[in-house]
């Protein structure tokens, strides 16, 4: 909060992502039953993030100058416990 408040000046939004688990090249080497795992613990939809689909919000928080001093999670309610 103390860099979005010195830089209010220039106009600058403060947007945080809070991701959580994408299919990429990382997540695809592990194990079948983990990445089944995984998914099982995401509430909807049952299955990992698209890259397209941060690339999307991204694009959005972009182009939408309401969104300030946010974070925004995108993790399908993913909860690790």
């Amino acid at each position: 909060m103390t860099a979005y408040k010195q830089n209010i000046k220039n106009c600058l939004n403060y947007v945080c992502l809070d991701s959580g688990l994408f299919d990429t090249p990382m997540t695809q080497s592990l194990h079948e039953k983990m990445i089944g795992y995984l998914k099982s613990r995401v509430l909807f939809p049952k299955r990992l993030g698209h890259p397209s689909e941060y690339a999307s919000l991204v694009e959005h928080i972009i182009q939408n100058k309401m969104l300030n001093a946010e974070v925004i999670r995108l993790d399908g309610g993913l909860r690790m416990l």
